[in-house]
Order: C-alpha cells, then sequence, then structure tokens
C-alpha cells in the first residue's frame, strides 16, 4: 500500500533538512527534540527507508532523504500560501526596492515569489546599484525599502545579516601565489581604497590591478577565470574557490553587516507586506546557510 503522508511529518522534514540538527528544527518547529525525533522515525517508518545520516555534527539528508525533499518543500510551500491566502486579504500598490544584484537572485527571488503569490496585485520595482546610491536614492524618496551595506558602526537600520569581506581565489588558478598579487576592484574608489587595498598594505602585500569592474558579476569572472584575487562577500564565494585567510598572509577586508532601511515619509500595507517578505529570505538564509551572490560594495 501507499504511505498517507501527514504534512505535519513533512513540515518537521523540511526543517530539520533545512537546519541538519534536530534540536534547532525543535525550536524551529515549537516542539520537543524527542517530539521530532519521533516524528522522522514514523516518516522514516512511512517511507520503509532512513532519511537521514546522523553524526557528531548533526544530520544529514541520505540518498531517499534527498528525493524526498523537493516534493516536501513544495507541499509545505503550497500550504502555507493556501493558508496566508485565506486570512490576508490581497494587497495593492506600489513598492520601490533598492538591494546589491548580488542578492536578487537568491534573497529577492525568494521574497518577491511568497509575496507574489500572496498580492499579484502589488506592482514591485526593483533597483540594483552599490549602497551609497541606494541611501542617496532613499533619502529623496526614491526607494521605499533599500538593502545596503554597511561597514562603519550603525545608522540605525535594521541588521539582516553579518557579511563580511574576504579576498577570495581560485582553488584552480591559485593566483595568490604570485607576486605582485593581482587584484580585481569595482572602479568606484571610496571603499576599494579605504578597505580593500588597506588590507593589503596592512599586511606589507605587494599587488598589481589586473581588473576593474562595475559589478559584482566582473570581480567574480576575474577570479574565477584566473585573472586576479578578489573581495567578495564570505557568504558569497563562488565554487572552485575559497577565502584567502591569515594563515595564506591575507585577512578579512571588512566587517560588513547587510541592513534594511525603509523610508520614514512612506506607509501602506504593500510596503509592510514586503519588508516582512525580505526580512524572513534573509532569516531563512541564515538558517540554511544558503549561498548568496557575490557582495558589491
Amino acid at each position: 500500500m501507499r504511505p498517507v503522508l501527514d504534512s505535519d511529518l513533512l513540515r518537521t522534514f523540511v526543517a530539520v533538512a533545512e537546519t541538519g540538527n534536530f534540536t534547532r528544527a525543535a525550536e524551529k518547529a515549537g516542539r520537543t527534540q524527542s517530539a521530532v525525533s519521533m516524528q522522522m522515525k514514523k516518516l522514516e517508518d512511512m517511507v520503509g527507508d532512513n532519511l537521514f545520516e546522523r553524526g557528531s555534527r548533526g544530520v544529514a539528508l541520505t540518498r531517499r532523504g534527498g528525493e524526498l525533499i523537493a516534493n516536501a518543500r513544495r507541499i509545505v510551500s503550497l500550504l502555507d500560501e493556501t493558508a496566508a491566502s485565506l486570512v490576508a486579504p490581497p494587497l495593492g500598490g506600489l513598492v520601490r526596492i533598492g538591494i546589491p544584484a548580488e542578492y536578487g537572485r537568491s534573497i529577492l527571488s525568494r521574497a518577491l515569489g511568497e509575496f507574489a503569490k500572496r498580492h499579484p496585485r502589488v506592482e514591485v520595482t526593483v533597483r540594483y546599484a552599490h549602497s551609497d546610491s541606494q541611501v542617496r536614492a532613499l533619502a529623496a524618496g526614491e526607494l521605499d525599502l533599500a538593502v545596503v551595506f554597511e561597514w562603519e558602526g550603525s545608522s540605525g537600520g535594521e541588521v539582516l545579516m553579518h557579511d563580511p569581506t574576504v579576498w577570495v581565489t581560485s582553488t584552480l588558478h591559485r593566483m595568490h601565489e604570485e607576486r605582485p598579487v593581482p587584484i580585481a576592484l569595482y572602479s568606484r574608489n571610496g571603499w576599494c581604497r579605504d578597505f580593500a587595498i588597506k588590507s593589503l598594505q596592512q599586511r606589507g602585500l605587494d599587488y598589481r590591478v589586473a581588473y576593474t569592474s562595475d559589478t559584482n558579476g566582473g570581480l567574480t569572472l576575474a577570479v574565477t577565470s584566473g585573472l586576479a584575487i578578489a573581495p567578495i562577500s564570505r557568504s558569497n564565494i563562488p565554487a572552485d574557490c575559497r577565502e584567502l585567510t591569515a594563515a595564506d598572509g591575507f585577512g578579512d577586508i571588512d566587517s560588513s553587516n547587510v541592513v534594511l532601511h525603509r523610508n520614514p515619509l512612506v506607509s501602506g500595507e504593500a510596503i509592510d507586506g514586503m519588508e516582512n517578505a525580505i526580512r524572513e529570505a534573509f532569516m531563512l538564509t541564515r538558517q540554511t546557510g544558503a549561498s548568496v551572490g557575490m557582495a558589491e560594495r
């Protein structure tokens, strides 16, 4: 007979898979750890196979668990979407968002996907630009919400994530071993001069600027192609690349926070809803350790 899957078991399964830990999943689900363990044992009995590999650092999905997780996420998402549609009337209006381009795919797409399902009548405009430009646009009344990087104290916004910038090299090309070391930088001078170049000078590292770009994608290309090393936020390191640590003679460039600001002169349920959606998307990223695009300063 086919197993009749319980949506509550699937929701707990998703929580365990995303946190990699029964204790954190229990906290997220509002249950005890023993209750979560019993639920997962019941689900494994229904499926007829192990869903997790247990280890000293937590749990990881087995092959069977990996086959189940995509459908489980889809079911849970559909249930949440349906529940939200029953209690929340659809919103309308305009929301103007400023956000670094690297968070467009991983963070904003997640936020917009959930938000658009609940509120299809809201018109959303997105502005991708570096942080200084977003702050000016917010002050000028051109944006309702702005997600920016801050690395010098707090400006009163809501910290969504701590994301320091580090030097990154390709594991295939190892350009960090060359002297002078070739580096890729943004075309804008302020942040690069005050933080990136200063970090090299403080460590006595000879360097040459091999590549400049206006976009974060350009710096990613420089690293992955083996042209140079580049400053990239720690959460955003591309595949086949790694952080250059103190053991390599490098170290952190800055100590950036990702901060959400709202225009104090605007109001409305659509803006409230989008603000919550962005906050929740970053929260999920922190919980799952999901990779995000490369940081543009």
